[in-house]
C-alpha cells in the first residue's frame, strides 16, 4: 500500500483544569490512506475534535508526530502549516460556518481564488461540485436562503474545492435531522470517493460509521 496521506505517531494532548491533569489523548498512532474514509467514533467529550484539530494543524500543545502527504507537521512554521492547510487539506464542521454576506457559490468560489485559481476555472468548479451535490438550482442563494441540510452540501463542495489530499469532518451532519443527515452522507461519501481524497470522520454515530471504509473508535484517550 501507497505510504498514508495522514500519519500520527505517540500523539498526546493534555490540559490542565483547576490544578487537575486530563490526558486527551495519549500516544495515538493512526494511518490514513488516499482513497479510504474513516471514521473516528466515540461518544461526546471523548477527544476526537480535539484530534481533528491536532492533525488539522488547527492547534498547538501536542506531543508526538503528525506527518501529512510525508512532510513532519512539527518542522513546519506558521506560513507552513498555514500552506499545508490550504492546500492538502479540506474541513467540514457540524455547524457549515458559511460566510453569511455571501452565496453558495462565492463560498465554494473564494478558497479556490485565495488558493491562486484563475477565476473561470474555479467557476466551473463550484458549478461542478454544487451540481453534484443537487444545488445547481441554488447557486445564487445566500445561507439563510437555503435549508440546514442544503447549507452542509455547500460546506461539502467548499472542503473539496481545492482538491485536498485529505477531508476531516467532526460530525458533518449531526446538526441535521436523521432523514436529511442520511441524505447529505450519502453525497458527501459519493463525491469524497469520487474525487479519490482520504477522509476522517468524527461521529458518535453508529449507523454513520458502518457506512465507511474503516471504524477506529476513541476510548480514555486511546484507539480501538
Amino acid at each position: 500500500m501507497n505510504d498514508p496521506v495522514l500519519s500520527t505517531r505517540g500523539l498526546q494532548r493534555s490540559f490542565t483544569q483547576g490544578g487537575a491533569t486530563i490526558e486527551v489523548l495519549r500516544g495515538i498512532d493512526l494511518d490514513v490512506h488516499s482513497g479510504e474514509i474513516v471514521a473516528l467514533l466515540g461518544p461526546s467529550g471523548s477527544g476526537k475534535s480535539t484530534l481533528l484539530q491536532a492533525v488539522g494543524l488547527l492547534e498547538g500543545g501536542f506531543d508526538g508526530s503528525i506527518r501529512i502527504a510525508g512532510v513532519e507537521a512539527a518542522k513546519l512554521d506558521s506560513h507552513g502549516r498555514t500552506e499545508m492547510r490550504r492546500d492538502r487539506l479540506g474541513f467540514i464542521y457540524q455547524f457549515h460556518h458559511l460566510l453569511p454576506d455571501f452565496n453558495a457559490m462565492e463560498n465554494v468560489l473564494l478558497p479556490q481564488l485565495i488558493h491562486g485559481a484563475q477565476r473561470n476555472e474555479a467557476e466551473e468548479r463550484s458549478n461542478t461540485l454544487l451540481g453534484a451535490l443537487g444545488l445547481a438550482q441554488r447557486l445564487t442563494h445566500r445561507p439563510n436562503q437555503l435549508s440546514g441540510g442544503e447549507q452542509q452540501r455547500v460546506a461539502v463542495a467548499r472542503a473539496l474545492a481545492n482538491r485536498p489530499m485529505l477531508v476531516l469532518a467532526d460530525e458533518p451532519t449531526g446538526n441535521l435531522d436523521e432523514a436529511t443527515a442520511d441524505i447529505v452522507f450519502d453525497e458527501f461519501l459519493r463525491l469524497v470517493r469520487g474525487e479519490g481524497s482520504a477522509a476522517l470522520v468524527a461521529t458518535h454515530n453508529e449507523r454513520i460509521a458502518r457506512r465507511m471504509d474503516r471504524v477506529l473508535r476513541l476510548h480514555e484517550g486511546h484507539l480501538e
